[in-house]
């Protein structure tokens, strides 16, 4: 049945990040379910001949690896889990290139590391190739690089997923589907009797992430306090997400056509400029400000400059310019910017009010610490009590 709210957003949507587990993609010993891929390309090649685009983050390179080297466990030394990653991922695209090259569409893989999306003009190089491959009507297939990546590997939740809502937020799409093992998010575990889908989420609070029920086991790394985690960053943004199962072999089909699959995370806002979401999700923090009640909520409510006053203290060793992350006295991490002092200068003057600055440094270069047009607010709610 179509939800009028979710056909606006459906018709609205015509560039999708689609990402899919290891859960989804993989079968109980481990091999990769050609039926699924089968499944999944048959529905991207849909979207396309619909006119949107679609751009795929893709887990199961060490399952898939895993299932071709005949191996029954993950292994735990890294050198040899970056081996069997890297044996899975030529798996992994190969599966992807033989679905979509029967309805005469391109797959084209991209393997990227944290670092990549860091870097402001390597972000901005993946950010052309991506839109350049979309322009060929191709689908880009993004996955870690595990190969080279150490910490992915190591990780235990969710690295893909918070990729796939840095890839959203690289390109500005419109709407994010996490595919998983589960229909959505539950208001408690989906075995338990009475247990209710959630439909729509306005706003993730710690009563939602309280619905997070991750467990651990197998071949997959994700669970779902990474995905709404994932779902955070993408409606901060200004995208809308849905978490959906991947194993209705329809799902992204339902979801084209509005129909209430999944939950649905509803955008917080128009879409954040591409600068600022860069600067509140991919930058590299080089150090922490911690701020007063009054100055977050100048910054969150009121979108006004971040002032000396409002400082309590501060982490880190930076100099101007250097993107550094606005916390909460708990420690909260609530926006991130570009600062216009210098470390060693911003211990002196925390607290000060802007006309006590030239008194203690000699000078005065700027009224604010951090700018409101150099500031991205990535998280509205505030702490739980």
């Amino acid at each position: 049945m179509s939800d009028p709210r979710r056909q606006e957003i459906a018709d609205s949507a015509r560039l999708i990040v689609v990402k899919v587990g290891t859960r989804v993609l993989t079968g109980p010993d481990g091999l990769l379910d050609a039926a699924r891929i089968d499944a999944l390309g048959r529905q991207f090649d849909a979207l396309l001949a619909e006119g949107r685009r679609v751009v795929l983050v893709s887990s199961g390179a060490v399952g898939a690896g895993m299932g071709r080297m005949g191996l029954s466990s993950r292994p735990q030394e890294l050198a040899h889990l970056q081996a069997v990653a890297a044996i899975g991922q030529s798996c992994l695209i190969e599966a992807y290139e033989r679905v979509l090259r029967s309805k005469n569409r391109h797959a084209a893989q991209v393997l990227l590391v944290a670092d990549d999306l860091q870097d402001r003009a390597r972000y901005l190089n993946i950010r052309n190739t991506l839109r350049a491959l979309l322009d060929y009507g191709a689908i880009p297939i993004i996955n870690e690089n595990d190969t080279v990546s150490v910490e992915e590997l190591r990780t235990s939740f969710g690295d893909n997923d918070r990729l796939a809502a840095l890839v959203t937020t690289l390109l500005g799409a419109d709407l994010l589907v996490l595919l998983s093992d589960v229909d959505g998010v539950f208001d408690r575990h989906p075995s338990e009797p009475g247990a209710s889908r959630l439909e729509h989420v306005e706003t993730i609070d710690a009563r939602i992430e309280s619905f997070a029920r991750d467990r651990l086991g197998g071949l997959s790394k994700g669970g779902m306090a990474s995905k709404i985690a994932a779902a955070r960053i993408t409606t901060e943004a200004g995208s809308h997400c849905i978490i959906a199962s991947g194993r209705d072999d329809h799902v992204l089909e339902a979801i084209a056509g509005g129909a209430s699959v999944g939950t649905l995370f509803v955008s917080r806002g128009s879409t954040m400029p591409a600068w600022k979401r860069w600067l509140g999700w991919s930058a590299d923090s080089r150090g922490k400000l911690f701020v007063d009640p009054g100055a977050r909520s100048a910054v969150v409510a009121q979108g006004r400059s971040l002032l000396a006053a409002g400082i309590r203290r501060l982490e880190g060793t930076f100099a101007t310019g250097d993107v550094v992350s606005l916390a909460d006295e708990d420690g909260r991490e609530f926006a991130r910017g570009l600062v216009n002092y210098p470390a060693a200068e911003l211990r002196r003057i925390a607290g000060l009010k802007t006309e006590q600055i030239a008194g203690e440094l000699g000078y005065c270069p700027y009224d604010e610490v951090v700018h409101r047009d150099n500031l991205a607010v990535i998280r509205r709610d505030p702490a739980p009590h």
